[in-house]
């Protein structure tokens, strides 16, 4: 019998290759049944210093409650109530952002006080003995994932926080005094978006305190039980001052309601006693709050709480497994892990009942809620990321839109608390559901999803729902295929991104057999063509009449204003400016010349050849990162105008790998990871964004990073560890291996995808959730022939 040795050897290695890789999953599977102390390895004060704008203090991945002390409550600064550089506490508060730039959270705030005067409004940060704020010093302050405790100086109180998700669990220890206070300001609250409605609470006997506050973002209901009788109790107004006593408080009052508002409770205590305080939070009723409590903290077993939420995050962070270095990158890998499992935030009752769109309690039956979606933000990083490593949730999340279309008549996009505002460009839930369903999910009613993808991206919104719940400009870009800059804020992205929603729409259609909407949608995802000047070759501000804006040269810089529009006369390549003039979102012409995600072949086109395209893109990392004035608080994080600290730029790096020259993405991907991430508070290089630079900073440190998202596609860059192994579903692991991987040697030789050579700068999601390894040989020096023929498909390039 004649036997093919070449076949032969092949099925030979294939054999040994299997033997191998069932070995290693064995060993891997047990491997992460040992890790039980990833928490250690997570800070969560690192993003708390400059604008990371992350919070400390106690939270669960997907919950409602987070549990953090506040600073001051005005100002950008303070959008997550905390900031590493102050020194004085004034309580702490149950709900809080995770890196937004929105002012906004803060409710229901405890604050422990022991001395003769009552004080019932903060003080401030630069006099805090004017109110009942205490100093303290990060020295006498800790934290890990669902735990927080502080020293406060002026009362000598130790001040634990643990929570549950939807319950926040606090611990006091108190000195031997006759005065030990408790405050519960009611009027609290990070910024001022409140809407004229008045809060009210109840001491319903002397263990209970129950009420609602009128938040920035709707109601918060709140159900707080104490574990000791209160001695003393009473009521609040620090907006109002009686005539007679010149006073704002109210002695054995047992009930308020106002602006302002709060109640006190006194103790006497003895040396070292702890007094507990577990409060439930719903956005729906009282009884939800109290029912969310009794279910989730039924007993006063602190150290329980405390030890269930580390359980929870060791489980949670044991997703992804690292082999790093040193210890720094493990705090760096595993505290940019905690913000990005941290970032969604559920909205309903244990009972599953939320607060609707429409102003109604619906209830979520079998699935959790999610009220916010951050996805301007999320949709590039975070979300992709979930789709690896929380598929147990993804399905929800669609689930969550589906509900809000259903409640609502109507697709939203950014929104908080399902509060709809389109604050930010694009139409970004979109790209969301249809990653995911690309990615396999599909537990929902994907035809009533598409039809309200379609319906928004065809017509605006008629009345109830308001006109500016609906596509931007979408009248102009139908009519010219294009935002005219003199009608449109923001028109350049406002052109460019709902392009890229609008090839989402495409893909979907194709899929679902709807031929005749395919190729309405897809012309339309061409639409970015028509904002691109061949001349300065950037994607450029157009006037409705079809002319350039015209060029700043030596002119000063003007606002021309026409009726409610406004916007800068010139076009500046360099300018991001202020809205509402601004001719991009937070960005400049040179960080939004690249989002085209969907179509990077073509916008090479653009440019004439590959060589153009990399010369412009070398340029954009290695020129001065300043921008005209005025300046903007968000370009940080630069590499030449590359902004790591915003969003436009997050695919960039991996845009060489379309041009024939991945080389340079793996450089260039290396760099950042390696530059823009450090431990410590000051660690992320701008807001941290619901997840979103964490996330980048996770998939990216893989040597993966989604660039067109919508496409179950990851780009190859270069991977930061020696090893990283996914857990995935159904006990299946991913192993991405890097052989004599350090700093210098960021180049990839070779690669191998399970034993067989593995030319491309891409893979695909079904190539990672099936299970597998992919192995990287790394050197100092470039490879200029790995991957140069192979990248990634764009609606240009179809592999």
């Amino acid at each position: 019998m004649k036997v093919d040795i070449k076949i032969a050897k092949n099925h030979l290695k294939k054999i040994i290759y299997t033997v191998f890789f069932f070995i290693f999953f064995s060993f891997g599977n047990a491997s992460f049944a040992q890790d039980k102390n990833l928490t250690d390895y997570v800070n969560p004060f690192l993003g708390t210093d400059f604008f990371g704008h992350t919070f400390p203090g106690a939270s669960l991945p997907n919950a409602l409650v987070h549990l953090s002390p506040d600073m001051h409550t005005e100002g950008w600064t303070y959008a997550a109530g905390y900031i590493y550089q102050e020194s004085s506490i004034m309580g702490f508060s149950h709900t809080h952002w995770s890196g937004v730039g929105m002012v906004n959270g803060g409710e229901i705030l405890l604050m422990p006080t022991v001395g003769t005067k009552l004080q019932i409004v903060p003080g401030s940060l630069d006099d805090p003995d004017k109110g009942y704020r205490s100093r303290f010093d990060h020295a006498n302050e800790t934290a890990s994932p669902g735990y927080y405790s502080v020293l406060l100086k002026d009362y000598n109180v130790k001040v634990e926080l643990t929570s549950t998700k939807r319950a926040g669990f606090h611990r006091y220890t108190f000195p031997k005094t006759n005065e030990a206070r408790i405050i519960l300001d009611v009027g609290h609250q990070i910024g001022d978006m409140t809407q004229g409605e008045l809060s009210s609470l109840k001491i319903i006997d002397n263990h209970r305190i129950e009420g609602i506050k009128a938040a920035g973002l709707g109601k918060v209901y709140f159900v707080a039980e104490f574990n000791k009788p209160f001695l003393y109790y009473g009521t609040f107004d620090a907006s109002y001052k009686t005539p007679e006593s010149d006073g704002s408080v109210f002695p054995y009052k047992n009930a308020e309601a106002g602006n302002k508002i709060g109640a006190f409770v006194q103790f006497h205590t003895k040396e070292n006693e702890q007094i507990l305080i577990k409060v439930g939070i719903s956005y729906t009723s009282v009884e939800g709050a109290r029912n969310n409590l009794n279910k989730e903290i039924p007993n006063w077993d602190f150290e329980k709480i405390r030890n269930d939420a580390a359980s929870i995050w060791n489980d949670e962070l044991s997703k992804i497994k690292i082999k790093a270095t040193n210890e720094s990158q493990k705090e760096v890998f595993y505290s940019a892990l905690y913000h990005s499992l941290l970032a969604q935030y559920i909205s309903q009752d244990v009972d599953g009942k939320y607060f609707g769109s429409d102003g109604k309690i619906h209830e979520a039956n079998g699935y959790d809620f999610y009220g916010s979606f951050s996805c301007w933000d999320t949709y590039r990083t975070q979300h992709p990321l979930m789709t690896l490593i929380a598929p147990e949730h993804v399905n929800n999340y669609i689930k969550s839109i589906q509900a809000k279309v259903e409640n609502y008549g109507w697709l939203p996009a950014q929104h908080f608390l399902n509060v709809y505002g389109e604050a930010m460009v694009g139409d970004h839930l979109i790209p969301i559901i249809v990653d995911a369903y690309f990615k396999g999910y599909r537990d929902y009613d994907i035809d009533l999803l598409y039809k309200a993808m379609r319906k928004k991206a065809l017509e605006l919104p008629k009345d109830p729902i308001p006109i500016e719940m609906g596509r931007s400009g979408l009248e102009f870009y139908k009519e010219v295929g294009y935002a005219p800059i003199d009608k449109v804020t923001e028109a350049v992205p406002n052109t460019l991104e709902l392009a890229y929603d609008d090839w989402n729409i495409a893909q979907l259609a194709k899929e679902l057999g709807k031929e005749k909407d395919y190729k309405l949608f897809i012309k339309r995802a061409n639409n970015y063509k028509n904002v691109w000047d061949k001349k300065t070759q950037f994607m450029r501000p157009k006037k409705y009449d079809g002319s350039w804006l015209e060029a700043l040269n030596d002119n000063e810089q003007e606002i021309v204003t026409e009726g409610d529009h406004s916007y800068y006369k010139y076009f500046d390549p360099l300018l991001v400016g202020r809205r509402p003039n601004r001719h991009y979102t937070e960005s400049n012409a040179w960080q939004y010349i690249w989002s085209v995600q969907h179509d990077t072949q073509g916008l090479i086109d653009l440019f004439g050849n590959n060589k153009k395209f990399i010369e412009k893109l070398d340029t954009f990392f290695e020129m001065s990162p300043i921008i005209s004035s005025p300046k903007y608080v968000g370009v940080v994080g630069t590499i030449g105008q590359y902004v790591q600290g915003n969003q436009p730029s997050h695919h960039v790096a991996y845009l060489y790998n379309y041009a024939g020259e991945p080389w340079k993405t793996q450089q260039r991907a290396k760099q950042i990871t390696q530059e823009m991430y450090r431990i410590g508070p000051g660690g992320i290089s701008g807001n941290e964004d619901m997840g979103s630079l964490s996330s980048w900073y996770i998939l990216s440190a893989m040597g993966i990073y989604p660039v067109t998202p919508g496409s179950p596609i990851y780009n190859i860059g270069s991977p930061m560890f020696n090893e990283v192994t996914l857990k995935l579903e159904k006990n299946k692991i991913f192993v991405i291996k890097a052989i004599n991987n350090s700093d210098s040697n960021k180049y990839i030789q070779s690669a191998t995808l399970n034993g067989e050579n593995f030319s491309r700068t891409w893979i695909s999601h079904n190539e990672i959730v099936k299970g597998g390894i992919l192995v990287f040989k790394m050197g100092d020096q470039p490879n200029k022939k790995w991957g140069v023929s192979n990248p990634a498909p764009s609606m240009t390039r179809k592999n």
